[in-house]
């Protein structure tokens, strides 16, 4: 059998702008719960926005619109 992997709950706390979102999308990608692939193609979307620091903010938001 397999090893289960171990949940945990956690609780991000900051001002706007702080980096929350970024802090958390970047622990998800070091964790391995998202590929590489997913982030390059945040990067892309992003550096066409302007926005290249927000790749990992973007793990955390599903619709577009939230961008």
């Amino acid at each position: 059998m397999g090893k289960e992997k171990v949940h945990i709950s956690l609780v991000v706390i900051g001002h706007v702008d702080a980096g929350k979102s970024t802090t958390t999308g970047h622990l998800i990608y070091k964790c391995g719960g998202i590929d590489k692939r997913t982030i390059e193609k945040f990067e892309k979307e992003a550096a066409e926005l302007g926005k290249t620091s927000f790749k990992y903010a973007w793990v955390l938001d599903n619709l577009k619109a939230e961008r």
